[in-house]
């Protein structure tokens, strides 16, 4: 494959990526309009949210059982086609309850890309460049949560709620398009492509990778959904304070993702899987010893969180390719796997510490810090794939 053609089904890739995760930052600032728009409360309202990440749950578990039966570029184009149509028919909605199912379809039609990608991305490139391609991917879907709403922002004041749904279906239609006629590449048969989820499920090497990076990334992420709460409420802070810890976050993380490859090959992968692992454990345990400690200053919270996604960067796309590796000619089901433990880790996160937020930062740190030391823990008892191992998968 040329590079010219590698480029642009990588872009094309990236599209994807951003635009399913756009389909919950775009429609964002629209939501707490739709309670008056549509004449329902603010609990209804919030399932135009949950309705797209179950959706995308259970797209997830789909897209890896289909991958047997159908062509990547079939199932991609026509996942896209769905989320198109399901984007404009949602600008249309009656009611509440249609717009909530339709979300729900629009969820299944996203996971798609999460599915596909990490295993195109093997297919596209050399184990190095894999690694870093993956942390480019990743840097790229940092800034979907921070730029997105702002457009959504844009879109709603300017042209209504309906914008950011007709937006959504105007790319995801172009995207449809480009994957129909530019790619991705025709898929590598070989004769173990069938394969099952119970087969990953047992397998431990498969599970040590994709359970340790569900678990930092699922820490983090509860972390992050929980701390506006507690800054706001417990800490004396504002939203401002978030913000700030957010961009400094997002910004470590970018360099360490982009950085790892390099760092890698210097001090070994399972090195910098096992360090960024205990970086990010690091954290949650300081911030856990800073709200013990009964200090509310949210300057701190830069300083102690950074760590903990630096961490994330550090071993994110190695870990997530050693993942892909492990579960073999299998990677589209290892890819939902690992995604959708990415999904059960926050909620169960986020679900967890609920109850007992109104206790501060050192209540939702400890729910964090018990995440990622389990991380550390699986890194140390399951064992690593073997250098032979991953010297054949890397070749295939």
């Amino acid at each position: 494959m040329t590079n010219s053609r590698r480029a642009i089904t990588f872009f094309l890739l990236i599209l994807c990526a951003t635009l399913s995760l756009a389909g919950t930052d775009l429609v964002l600032p629209a939501v707490p309009q739709l309670p008056e728009i549509f004449g329902t409360d603010r609990a209804t309202a919030q399932l135009v949210l949950a309705a797209y990440v179950g959706g995308g749950g259970l797209g997830l578990l789909l897209y890896g059982r289909l991958a047997d039966q159908v062509s990547r570029k079939m199932l991609l184009a026509s996942s896209l086609a769905t989320f198109a149509a399901a984007s404009v028919a949602c600008a249309f909605s009656p009611n509440i309850a249609v717009l909530v199912a339709l979300r729900f379809v629009q969820g299944v039609a996203s996971a798609a890309a999460p599915v596909f990608g990490p295993g195109l991305i093997r297919q596209l490139f050399s184990d190095r460049a894999a690694v870093r391609a993956i942390g480019f991917l990743g840097s790229v879907e940092s800034l979907v949560p921070a730029l997105a709403p702002i457009f959504g922002v844009l879109l709603l004041s300017h042209f209504g709620w309906q914008s950011s749904f007709e937006l959504l279906g105007v790319l995801t239609s172009l995207a449809a398009v480009l994957i129909l006629v530019l790619g991705p590449p025709r898929e590598e048969k070989s004769s173990d492509t069938r394969g099952s989820y119970g087969q990953l499920l047992t397998d431990s090497v498969f599970m040590r990778y994709a359970l340790s990076q569900a678990m930092t990334l699922g820490g983090l992420l509860t972390f992050v959904f929980g701390a506006p709460t507690v800054i706001v409420a417990s800490m004396g802070g504002s939203l401002n304070d978030f913000i700030i810890m957010q961009v400094i976050n997002i910004s470590g993380f970018i360099i360490a993702a982009n950085l790892t490859a390099r760092i890698a090959e210097r001090f070994g992968a399972e090195n910098i899987i096992l360090l960024g692992t205990v970086m990010a454990a690091v954290s949650a345990v300081a911030l856990l010893a800073y709200g013990l400690s009964g200090r509310t200053n949210t300057l701190m919270l830069p300083v102690l969180f950074t760590p903990m996604a630096i961490g994330l960067g550090l071993r994110g796309p190695i870990g997530f390719y050693r993942g892909i590796l492990a579960a073999g000619a299998n990677n589209a089901r290892g890819s939902a796997l690992i995604v959708f433990f990415i999904f059960m880790i926050t909620t169960l996160g986020t679900v967890v510490a609920a109850p007992i937020i109104t206790g501060g930062l050192a209540a939702l740190a400890l729910v964090v810090c018990a995440i990622h030391l389990m991380s550390v823990a699986l890194l140390l008892l399951l064992p690593a794939m073997p250098e032979v191992a991953r010297e054949a998968a890397e070749a295939s």
